[in-house]
C-alpha cells in the first residue's frame, strides 16, 4: 500500500475523491428528497437519531419546545472574523486550484501532451469541496462548530500530509528531486490552509446558551460540557478547570457545576416513557441505540489501533535489518503512522467510553424514576403477609411476590447499579471476539497452523464454561434473593428499635439479622467459589494456548527462534486478555438479565385502577362538567393481595389443619353517594370498616365487583375555588421530615391567610408559640418531635389547607383531647374553611358533632347498617340509638387523647392549654429545638489512614500479606517464562550472536516488570480501555530489542542445556511448568483475596450491626432510617465485592511500579532524565486528578442515602400521597435527588476521561520519540528499543497505579461511612460479668421496700437542667401504682429511668436490693416488662409475635391471647378438645388469603345481617412487616399479651389500651388486674378510672414528688392535684365511690 501511495495518480485521485464524496454526502443528506424516500430515510436512519437533544432536555425542563431552544442556535452567527477567515481561505484554495487546473491545460497544450489529463481533472474536481467551503460559511454562517466543514478540513488536511509525506519519502529513499519550488510551497499552502480553517472550527463552540445570564453562569454554576468549543470536547480541556479548583482545595456541593441538561432524570424519563417497550431491555435499547451504534463502532476503531502497534514496529524492525535509504525512509513512514495510530486510539478510547458512561448515567437515571413511577401507581401491598418463609427455602428463588420496601430499595440500588455497569461494559463482549482474530491472523503469520492448535483448547473449555455461567446466574439470583431477605429484617429492626430495646431483644434481633446474613453470605461463598473456578480457567486455557501452539511448532521440526517466541509471546497476552474478558462479560451479561427479570416482575405488578393515580388518569375536556361525586355503587372490595401467589397455591397450602379454610374481609354491597358539599359521618364499632371504606373510597382496596365514583381531577375548578380532587388525614398520621409548615402546605402555593386560617382552627396556635422555631420547627423522623395530637392536628391542617372539594378524615378526633376536639369541630368543622366541601368524617364522637353533620352512616361487619341524613335517621328513631352506642367509646377516646397530650380535661382547668412534646422534657424553660435531622457529613481530603487499618484488621493482615507474596510470585514467574524463551532460543546449534544477546536483553530488561493478571470478579470496571495497551506496550519492546546488532553472546546460563534443535520437548515441558504455574498462582492469589474479601465484609458488618443496635435511642430519632440502611446496603455490597479486588489490584499495579522505577534506575541510568520529567507531568495530572474524584465520590456517596430514605418513608405514606395527587410533585422531587447523586457520579467518570485521554496521549508520544531516535542514529537501535519499552513500563505502572489507587479511595469510602456508624456511642453494657441478678430476680417477695428510689436527679445532658429533682419514694410488691403528673412533669422520664434509658445523675434506684446501674441492660430489661403506648409487630406469625424466641408453649400463647379476648372463650375451648371452631369478632384490616391457608374459619348467621364466613384468628396466622395487615386495636391486644406471656415481678404500662374499644378495654382492665396481681404494676395514668383503684398514686410535679398516697387518702385530702383532677372530671363521686370500695375492700 505504502508503494501503491507513491503513484502519483493514486495521491491525486484520493486528494480529490476524498473531499468531494464528504461534499457529495453532504448535498445528499441537504437535498429535499421525494416523500417516500423521505419515509425509508427516517426509518433507515432511526437508530442513528439522538435520544434526547439539549434543545429538547432545555425545553422539557422549562415546559417550552424544542423550536425554541432550537431557535437561538439557528438566529445566532458566528463572530465576523471566523467567517471571513474560513471564506478568504477556501476561496484563496478555490483560486489557487483553478489557477492550477488552468496553467496544466495551458502547460498541455503547448507541451502536446507532456501533462497528464488526470492531473488536470484533479486540480479542476479540487475546485469544487473548496467552492462549497467558500459558499457554506457565507450562505450558513451559524454561531457553533459546523461539523460538515470540521470533516471536510479534516480530509483536507489528510490528503494534503500524504502529497508532501510522498515528496519527502521520494526525496530521502531514492534521492528524487522535490517539484519546483512554486508546486511544493503551493502544496505547503494547501496543508496550511484547511489547518488553519481546522483551527477556527475547533474554536467554535458545540452549543449556545438560551440567554445572557445562561451564559454568565457557564464554568461556574452550569457545567461547560455542552457549551465548550470543538478543541475542548475533543481533548475533553473543558474539566481542566474542575481538575485544578479540587487540587488546590476541598470540593463543596456549590463548587461542582450542574449537570447536563441531556443527563438530568425528568428529561430523560420524559423521552424514555414516550418510547417504552413491552421489556425493560428492549425499551433500554431503544433509548440508547445511537449511543450503542457509536460505541461498537469506536470500540472496533480502539481494538484495530491497540494491534496497530506490533504490526508497525515490526515491520519497521524488517526495514531496518539491512538498512539502505529506502528501508530507513519505510521505518520513519511506519513509525509516524505507528503513532497516529496511538493517537486515534486514546480518541477513540476518549469518545466510546464517554458514550459507555453516557449510557450507564442514562440507565440509571431512567430506571430509577421508572421503579419510582411505579411505586406510586402499584397497589399497596403493605399489609399482606408473605407465607412462613421456611415453606419456600428449599425453592428456587422467584422475583414474583410482591415486592416489600427492603426489595424495591434493592432494586433501586443492587439491580440498577448492576445494569448500569453491564452498559460500561458491553463494549467488551463484542470486540473481544475481534481481538481474538485479529490476534488469530497475526500469530498465524508467526506460527502457521500451529497457531491455531490452541484453538482446541477453547473449544474443550466452552462446555466447562457454559456450566459455570449456568451456576452464576442461579447463584446470583440466589444472592440478590437473600440481600433482599436480610434488608427486610434490617429495614424491620430499624423501624421497631425503641420496643426492641424495650424488652431486651438486641441480641436476639442480632441473631436473626446475622442469620439472614449467613444466608446472604452461603450464597456469596457460592459466587467466590464458581468465580475461582472461572478465574482457573480463565488463568489456564491462555497459558495452554500458547503452549499447544509451540508444542506444535516444535514437533514440526521448525525452529523457535527468540524473535518468534517472544513475538508470539506478545501477542499471546495480548490474547489472553479478551480470553479472559470474554466468558467473564458473557456471565456478567447473564448476570444482569436476572435484574432485568427482577425489574420487569416489578414494573408488572397491578396498578390501582387509572381514576385513582394523577399519574394515569386522563385529563378530561374543559368541556365535560364537574362530577364531584364520592361514593360506590353496589360495590364489594377486599384488601390488596398476591393475586398471583394466589393462583400457584395448592389446595393442600389453602387448608387449614382442620382442612378448612377462612376468607379475607371484604366491604360487601357499598351502595352510598355523599351528599356534595355537606358533612358526613361515618361511625361504627371497633373493626367494622370504617378505615376500610376510606381506604376503598381512596382506591386503595381491590374493587371486585360494582363502580367507585371518585372525583380526582385538580384541573376542575369550581366556583368557590375548589379543586375537583381529594384531601386525606389518616388514623395514622404519615409527615413527612420537613418542618411543620411545609409538611402543612404539602406542595400548596403559600396563602398567608389561608394558612394563619388552618392553625387557629387546628388548635395548632398555643403549640407553636411554646416552639421557640414555631412552624419552622423540624419533624424528625417517625414524627419524634411531636406527641399523637399534635401529629394527628397537622395531619388535620394539612388536609384542611389543600383547596380541595373533598376531605376525607379518618378519625382524626380520636388523638385530641376533649378541649382540642371541640375546638377543632367548632372552628374547622363549622368554620369558613370546610364550606361548600364534601367532607368525609369517620369518629365516634357522633354526639358532639351531630349538629353539623347532614349524613350519616353506620358500618357494622363490613357492611353499612345504616345510612340516611340525620334528619331522616332521628325521624325513625335510629339516630339516638347510634349516638349512646358511640358515646361511651367518644369518651373512652377524650380520656386516652387527653392522656396523650399531657392535657386530662381534669388538669386542664387547672394549668390551661400546655403543648405536649412527647416524652416529659424541662419543667421551666422550653428549649429551642435543635435540627433533628442534620445533613449526612463527609470526610476531606485522602482516606485516614485509620480506614486502611480497619479494614486490613477485619479482613486480616496476615491474608494480605500472603496475597502480596503471590502477587510477587506471579512476577516471579512472569520473568522466568521470558528468561526460558531465552534459553530455549539461545540453545539452538544455528543461533546467531545477534539474537543470543537479544535474547538476553530482552529476558533481563523487556518483562522485569510484568503487568498483573487484573481480578475480573472484583474490578472489572478499572478495565475497561485498556484491554490491548499491555500487550500493545510489550510487544513494541520486544520488537524493538530483537533488532539489537551489536551483542556480545549471553553467559549467563549456569548448566549446561541440551541443544534445542535435538531435544525441542525439554524446553517445551519446561516452559509448560513455568507458564502452569504462573497461572496457578494468580488462582491461589485470588483465594487469598477472596477470603480476605469474605472474613472483611463480615466482620464489619457483624461490628456495624451491633454498634447499630446498641446506639443510644436519641440517635436513631434524629438520623433518618434510610441513611442507616444505606450503609448496610450498598456499603456493605461495595465492601463485600467490589473492595477486595481494589485493594489486590492496587498493590499488584504499584508493585509493578515500584518494579518499573528501580529497573530504569538500575539497568538504564540515562533514562532517569526523561523518566523524571514524565513523572512530574503524571504528577501534576494524578494530584488533580486524586483529590478531585475522591470529593466528587464523597459527595456522590453522601447524596444517595436521601434517595432511598425518601422513597421508603414515600412508600409509607403512598395512600396519603395518592389521596391529594401529589405523585407529580414527589417523583419531582425524585428527578432532583437523582439529578444531584448523578452530577457527582457523571463528573467523577469525565476526570477519568480527561486522564485516559492525557496518558494515552504521552504514552503514544513516548514511543513515537523514542522511535525517532533509534531511527536519527544518535543511539543504537537495542538501545532506542530498550528505551522505549522502559518509558512504555514506567508510564502504564504510573497510570494503572493512578486508577486502581483512585479506586481504591472510592471503595474505601464505604469502609468510611461504616466505620463511622461503628464508632458511634453505645449504651450500658448488655451484661456486667461479676455484677449479674440473681435468677429469680426481681422475685415476688412481699417486700415493702421492693422499689427504692432514693434522692433521685434526671438530665438528658451533662449541660441540660435536671427534668427529675430529688425524687424520693418506696413501692412494695405486688402494688399497683398509678403515676400521673401535667404535662412535663416528668413522670414518662421517672418510668424510662426504670429502663436505663436515662441514668440517674444523682441517687439511685433500687430494685429488690439491687442498685439497677450495677447491672447489665439485658439482666435490667429482661426481668422488667414495659408496655409502650404503639403496638409494634414484627412479619412473621401471631406465635412469633407473642414469643419470639420459643420460650413458652402453645398453650400458654394460646391462653394469652383469650386473655386479651383476640380469641372467644368458646374458640379457646374448641381449640383445647379439638373442636370446631366458633365464631371470632370482626376486624377490618384482616389477615390475607395466604393467612388464612393456616387459619381455622367459621361461618355464622345473624338474624340482621347476612351469613358471612369470617376469619380467624391462630398462632399460625401471618403477620405482615409492622403489623399492616392488623387494625390498630388488633395490634394493641396482641402486644399485650406478648407482655402477658413474660410474667415479670415489675411491669410497666404507658398507654396500653389506646386503641381499643371500651368495652374491651373493660374486659382488658380486668384481666390486668387478675394477671399482674403478682406483680408490681406501676401504670402511667391518663384516666383516672382505670387507676381509682389502684393501691396508690404517685402524683409529680415539675419534677419533684408532689402526692404518693391511696386514692382514697388523696381525694379525702382538703387540696391537692389529685382531688382537682377527679373534681373537674365531671365523674368526682363515682370516682369517690370506687376509691372507697377499694378502701373498703383492703
Amino acid at each position: 500500500m505504502a508503494i501503491s501511495l507513491l503513484d502519483p495518480f493514486l495521491r491525486g485521485l484520493l486528494a480529490c475523491a476524498l473531499p468531494s464524496s464528504v461534499v457529495l454526502l453532504c448535498l445528499l443528506v441537504k437535498v429535499h428528497w421525494p416523500k417516500p424516500i423521505r419515509t425509508a430515510a427516517r426509518y433507515v436512519a432511526a437508530p442513528f437519531d439522538a435520544f434526547i437533544t439539549l434543545a429538547e432536555a432545555k425545553a422539557i425542563l422549562h415546559g417550552e419546545t424544542a423550536a425554541v431552544s432550537e431557535a437561538v442556535g439557528r438566529s445566532a452567527g458566528p463572530p465576523l472574523w471566523k467567517t471571513v477567515v474560513l471564506a478568504v481561505l477556501a476561496t484563496t484554495e478555490s483560486l489557487a486550484w483553478v489557477g492550477v487546473g488552468t496553467y496544466d491545460i495551458v502547460h498541455w497544450t503547448r507541451s502536446q501532451g507532456s501533462v497528464a489529463i488526470s492531473s488536470i481533472v484533479f486540480a479542476l474536481v479540487k475546485v469544487l469541496p473548496w467552492l462549497y467551503a467558500t459558499i457554506t460559511p457565507l450562505t450558513r454562517p451559524q454561531a457553533t462548530a459546523p461539523y460538515d466543514l470540521f470533516v471536510l478540513h479534516l480530509t483536507f488536511v489528510a490528503t494534503s500530509t500524504l502529497i508532501i509525506g510522498a515528496q519527502l519519502f521520494k526525496l530521502s529513499a531514492y534521492d528524487a528531486p522535490l517539484p519546483s519550488w512554486w508546486i511544493f510551497a503551493l502544496q505547503v499552502a494547501d496543508l496550511v490552509a484547511p489547518l488553519l480553517s481546522l483551527g477556527v472550527v475547533l474554536s467554535m463552540p458545540i452549543a449556545l446558551p438560551i440567554n445572557e445570564e445562561e451564559k454568565k453562569e457557564i464554568g461556574n454554576s452550569i457545567s461547560p460540557e455542552d457549551y465548550t468549543s470543538l478543541y475542548g470536547w475533543v481533548t475533553f480541556a473543558w474539566v481542566g478547570p474542575l481538575v485544578w479548583k479540587g487540587r488546590k482545595a476541598t470540593l463543596n456541593e456549590e463548587d461542582v457545576w450542574t449537570i447536563s441538561p441531556t443527563l438530568k432524570s425528568q428529561p430523560l424519563f420524559e423521552k424514555y416513557r414516550a418510547i417504552r417497550k413491552s421489556s425493560t431491555l428492549r425499551s433500554l435499547a431503544v433509548a440508547n441505540s445511537l449511543d450503542l451504534i457509536l460505541d461498537c463502532i469506536l470500540s472496533f476503531v480502539s481494538s484495530t489501533c491497540a494491534y496497530a502497534g506490533p504490526f508497525f514496529l515490526k515491520r519497521i524492525l524488517d526495514a531496518i535489518t539491512s538498512p539502505t535509504p529506502e528501508r530507513r525512509s519505510f521505518a520513519f513512514l511506519f513509525a509516524a503512522l505507528s503513532f497516529g495510530a496511538g493517537l486515534l486510539k486514546a480518541e477513540s478510547d476518549l469518545l466510546h467510553l464517554w458514550n459507555d458512561r453516557r449510557i450507564s448515567t442514562r440507565l440509571k437515571s431512567e430506571l430509577m424514576a421508572d421503579i419510582y413511577e411505579k411505586a406510586l401507581r402499584r397497589k399497596d401491598f403493605s399489609g399482606v403477609a408473605n407465607k412462613d418463609e421456611s415453606k419456600q427455602k428449599d425453592k428456587e428463588p422467584t422475583a414474583k411476590a410482591q415486592a416489600d420496601v427492603g426489595k424495591i430499595v434493592q432494586l433501586m440500588s443492587g439491580d440498577v447499579e448492576k445494569i448500569s455497569m453491564m452498559a460500561v461494559f458491553l463494549y467488551n463482549v463484542y470486540t473481544a471476539p475481534f481481538e481474538i482474530a485479529i490476534a488469530l491472523v497475526f500469530l498465524y503469520q508467526l506460527l502457521g497452523w500451529a497457531a491455531f492448535t490452541g484453538v482446541a483448547v477453547l473449544v474443550v473449555s466452552a462446555p466447562l464454561n457454559t456450566f459455570m455461567s449456568k451456576l452464576m446466574i442461579k447463584y446470583s439470583t440466589g444472592l440478590s434473593a437473600a440481600r433482599d431477605k436480610r434488608m427486610s429484617v434490617m429495614t424491620e429492626l430499624i423501624q421497631a428499635i425503641k420496643f426492641i430495646k424495650f424488652f431486651a431483644w438486641e441480641s436476639q434481633w442480632i441473631d436473626r439479622a446475622m442469620k439472614a446474613r449467613q444466608e446472604e453470605l452461603s450464597w456469596l461463598i457460592k459466587s467466590f467459589i464458581n468465580m475461582l473456578m472461572f478465574r482457573a480457567l480463565f488463568a489456564n486455557v491462555p497459558a495452554l494456548v500458547s503452549i499447544l501452539s509451540f508444542l506444535v511448532y516444535v514437533a514440526q521440526g521448525k525452529e523457535l527462534t527468540v524473535s518468534t517466541a517472544f513475538t508470539a509471546i506478545a501477542l499471546f497476552d495480548m490474547l489472553r486478555m479478551p480470553l479472559n474478558l470474554l466468558p467473564y462479560f458473557i456471565v456478567r451479561l447473564l448476570e444482569t438479565t436476572v435484574s432485568f427479570t427482577r425489574i420487569d416482575a416489578f414494573l408488572a405488578e397491578p396498578d390501582v385502577p387509572d381514576d385513582v393515580s394523577s399519574f394515569k388518569r386522563a385529563t378530561p375536556g374543559s368541556s365535560i362538567p364537574i362530577d364531584a361525586r364520592l361514593g360506590a355503587e353496589e360495590a364489594t372490595f377486599k384488601w390488596n393481595e398476591n393475586e398471583e401467589a394466589k393462583k400457584k397455591d395448592s389446595p393442600a397450602d389453602e387448608q387449614s389443619s382442620n382442612g378448612t379454610a377462612g376468607s379475607p374481609f371484604e366491604l360487601s354491597d357499598i351502595n352510598i353517594v355523599f351528599p356534595i358539599g355537606k358533612l358526613s359521618v361515618v361511625t361504627g364499632p371497633t373493626a367494622s370498616g370504617k378505615t376500610a371504606l376510606l381506604m376503598a373510597l381512596l382506591g386503595e382496596m381491590t374493587m371486585i365487583r360494582g363502580k367507585l365514583l371518585l372525583p380526582k381531577d385538580p384541573t376542575q375548578v369550581d366556583e368557590h375555588g375548589l379543586r375537583n380532587c381529594i384531601s386525606y388525614a389518616a388514623q395514622t398520621p404519615w409527615l413527612e421530615q420537613q418542618s411543620i409548615k411545609e409538611n402543612i402546605l404539602f406542595g400548596s402555593p403559600f396563602d398567608a391567610e389561608r394558612y394563619e386560617a388552618v392553625i387557629e382552627a387546628c388548635a395548632l396556635k398555643p403549640d407553636l408559640t411554646m416552639l421557640e422555631d414555631g412552624d419552622q420547627t423540624e419533624i424528625g423522623a417517625r414524627g419524634v418531635s411531636l406527641s399523637g395530637g399534635q401529629k394527628a392536628r397537622v395531619a388535620l391542617a394539612r388536609a384542611s389547607y389543600a383547596r380541595t372539594k373533598t376531605v376525607l378524615l379518618d378519625d382524626p378526633l380520636a388523638a385530641l383531647d376533649s378541649h382540642s376536639a371541640r375546638f377543632v369541630f367548632e372552628h374547622l368543622l363549622q368554620g369558613p374553611l370546610m364550606e361548600d366541601r364534601t367532607v368525609v368524617l369517620v369518629t365516634h364522637h357522633v354526639d358532639l358533632v351531630l349538629p353539623a353533620a347532614y349524613y350519616l352512616v353506620r358500618m357494622l361487619d363490613g357492611r353499612i347498617d345504616t345510612q340516611g341524613t340525620t334528619k331522616e335517621l332521628r325521624e325513625k328513631g335510629v339516630l339516638s340509638q347510634i349516638v349512646v352506642e358511640e358515646t361511651a367509646k367518644a369518651q373512652e377516646e377524650d380520656q386516652q387523647a387527653d392522656a396523650a397530650e399531657g392535657k386530662d380535661p381534669e388538669v386542664e382547668a387547672v394549668e390551661g392549654a400546655k403543648p405536649a412534646n412527647g416524652a416529659a422534657s424541662e419543667p421551666t424553660k422550653v428549649k429551642k429545638p435543635r435540627r433533628l435531622v442534620e445533613d449526612e457529613t463527609k470526610a476531606e481530603g485522602s482516606v485516614d489512614w485509620r480506614i486502611y487499618r480497619s479494614y486490613l484488621a477485619a479482613s486480616s493482615l496476615l491474608l494480605w500479606g500472603g496475597n502480596f507474596v503471590f502477587i510477587i510470585l506471579y512476577q516471579c514467574f512472569s520473568i522466568a517464562e521470558k528468561y526460558w524463551i531465552k534459553i530455549w532460543g539461545q540453545h539452538y546449534a544455528i543461533a546467531s550472536g545477534a539474537r543470543h544477546a537479544a535474547a538476553a536483553a530482552v529476558a533481563r530488561i523487556t518483562n522485569v516488570v510484568d503487568i498483573p493478571s487484573p481480578d475480573i470478579y472484583a474490578f472489572h470496571h478499572i478495565f475497561n480501555s485498556e484491554v490491548g495497551r499491555i500487550g500493545h506496550s510489550v510487544g513494541t519492546g520486544i520488537l524493538s530489542n530483537i533488532t539489537t546488532l551489536q551483542a556480545s553472546p549471553s553467559s549467563w546460563t549456569l548448566v549446561q542445556l541440551p541443544n534445542a534443535a535435538e531435544h525441542p520437548f525439554f524446553y517445551i515441558g519446561i516452559y509448560a511448568a513455568i507458564g502452569m504455574g504462573a497461572a496457578n498462582v494468580a488462582v491461589v492469589d485470588s483465594v487469598f483475596q477472596t477470603i480476605a474479601g469474605y472474613r472483611g465484609g463480615r466482620i464489619l458488618f457483624g461490628r456495624l450491626l451491633k454498634t447499630v443496635i446498641h446506639a443510644p435511642i436519641r440517635w436513631f430519632d434524629t438520623t433518618p432510617t434510610g441513611r442507616i440502611l444505606n450503609r448496610f446496603s450498598r456499603d456493605m455490597q461495595t465492601i463485600d465485592s467490589e473492595l477486595p479486588g481494589s485493594l489486590r489490584s492496587s498493590i499488584a499495579f504499584l508493585s509493578a511500579f515500584i518494579a518499573a522505577v528501580l529497573t530504569v534506575g538500575i539497568i538504564l541510568p540515562p533514562f532517569l532524565l526523561p523518566a523524571l520529567v514524565i513523572g512530574l507531568t503524571y504528577y501534576l495530572l494524578t494530584v488533580g486528578y486524586l483529590n478531585t474524584s475522591r470529593d466528587l465520590r464523597r459527595m456522590e456517596s453522601t447524596t444517595r442515602s436521601p434517595i432511598f430514605s425518601g422513597f421508603a418513608d414515600m412508600l409509607d405514606g403512598i395512600t396519603t400521597v395518592r389521596a391529594f395527587s401529589a405523585e407529580r410533585r414527589f417523583f419531582n422531587a425524585l428527578h432532583a435527588k437523582v439529578d444531584r447523586t448523578q452530577t457527582y457520579f457523571w463528573f467523577v467518570w469525565m476526570l477519568n476521561r480527561w486522564l485516559l485521554v492525557r496518558f494515552d496521549s504521552l504514552g503514544a508520544l513516548s514511543v513515537f520519540l523514542t522511535t525517532i531516535i533509534a531511527l536519527s542514529g544518535w543511539i543504537d537501535v537495542g538501545m532506542a528499543g530498550l528505551t522505549m519499552t522502559l518509558s512504555m513500563t514506567f508510564t502504564m505502572s504510573v497510570y494503572w497505579t493512578c486508577r486502581c489507587v483512585t479506586q481504591l479511595e472510592m471503595d474505601l469510602n464505604s469502609v468510611e461511612r461504616v466505620v463511622e456508624y461503628c464508632d458511634l456511642p453505645s449504651e450500658p453494657p448488655l451484661i456486667i460479668e461479676g455484677h449479674r441478678p440473681p435468677a429469680f430476680w426481681p422475685s415476688n417477695s412481699d417486700s415493702d421496700h421492693f422499689v427504692m428510689v432514693e434522692n433521685l436527679e434526671i438530665a438528658y445532658s451533662n449541660e441540660l437542667e435536671p427534668v427529675l429533682h430529688d425524687v424520693s419514694f418506696k413501692l412494695a410488691a405486688r402494688e399497683k401504682i398509678g403515676l400521673l403528673g401535667r404535662t412535663g412533669s416528668g413522670k414518662s422520664t421517672l418510668a424510662m429511668s426504670f429502663l436505663r434509658f436515662i441514668d440517674p445523675r444523682k441517687g439511685q434506684i433500687v430494685v429488690d436490693g439491687i442498685d439497677i446501674t450495677t447491672i447489665g441492660l439485658q439482666d435490667l430489661r429482661s426481668r422488667i416488662t414495659f408496655i409502650p403506648q404503639d403496638a409494634v409487630l414484627f412479619s412473621g406469625t401471631i406465635r412469633d409475635n407473642l414469643d419470639p424466641f420459643g420460650e413458652h408453649t402453645d398453650d400458654d400463647c394460646w391462653d394469652a391471647l383469650r386473655r386479651v379476648h383476640l380469641i372467644s372463650e368458646s374458640r379457646y375451648n374448641s381449640h383445647r378438645s379439638s373442636q370446631a371452631s366458633s365464631r371470632e369478632p370482626s376486624r377490618p384490616s384482616s389477615p390475607t388469603a395466604d393467612t388464612a391457608s393456616d387459619a381455622t374459619p367459621t361461618s355464622v348467621t345473624s338474624a340482621t345481617v347476612v351469613a358471612e364466613e369470617r376469619v380467624v384468628i391462630t398462632l399460625e396466622t401471618q403477620v405482615s412487616s409492622g403489623g399492616s395487615n392488623f387494625s390498630q386495636g388488633q395490634r394493641q391486644l396482641i402486644a399485650l399479651a406478648r407482655a402477658l406471656l413474660r410474667q415479670s415481678a415489675m411491669i410497666i404500662m404507658d398507654e396500653a389500651t389506646a386503641s381499643v374499644d371500651f368495652e374491651t378495654d373493660s374486659k382488658i382492665q380486668a384481666t390486668i388486674r387478675n394477671e399482674f396481681s403478682s406483680s408490681l404494676l406501676l401504670t402511667i395514668a391518663h384516666r383516672i378510672r382505670t387507676i381509682i383503684d389502684y393501691d396508690r398514686l404517685l402524683v409529680l410535679d415539675a419534677g419533684r414528688v408532689a402526692e404518693f398516697d391511696t386514692p382514697i387518702n388523696l381525694l379525702n385530702k382538703q387540696s391537692g392535684i389529685f382531688k382537682d383532677m377527679c373534681l373537674k372530671s365531671g365523674t368526682y363521686q363515682e370516682l369517690y365511690d370506687s376509691a372507697g370500695k377499694k378502701a373498703a375492700e383492703r
